[in-house]
């Protein structure tokens, strides 16, 4: 525990943690839009169309392959 000499003191350390809390709550904030932006319709949509294209691309990959061995 702190032992405070002045009020100066405990002044400086209020602000610092009144700094601090004001930091965390941009930083949550920072987090929740992050959060929302993936989890938007949009983007859960582009991420689906992007999976099916690859896997789309991997299997002509693969029919090319195994084609070429026949």
């Amino acid at each position: 525990m702190r032992v405070y000499n002045s009020f100066e003191e405990i002044d400086s350390d209020l602000r610092y943690l009144k700094l601090q809390q004001q930091v965390q709550q941009e930083m949550m904030k920072l987090q929740v839009n992050e959060v929302k932006d993936r989890l938007s319709a949009a983007s859960i949509l582009t991420n689906i169309i992007s999976s099916i294209a690859k896997k789309a691309v991997v299997l002509k990959i693969v029919d090319k392959l195994l084609g070429s061995k026949k």
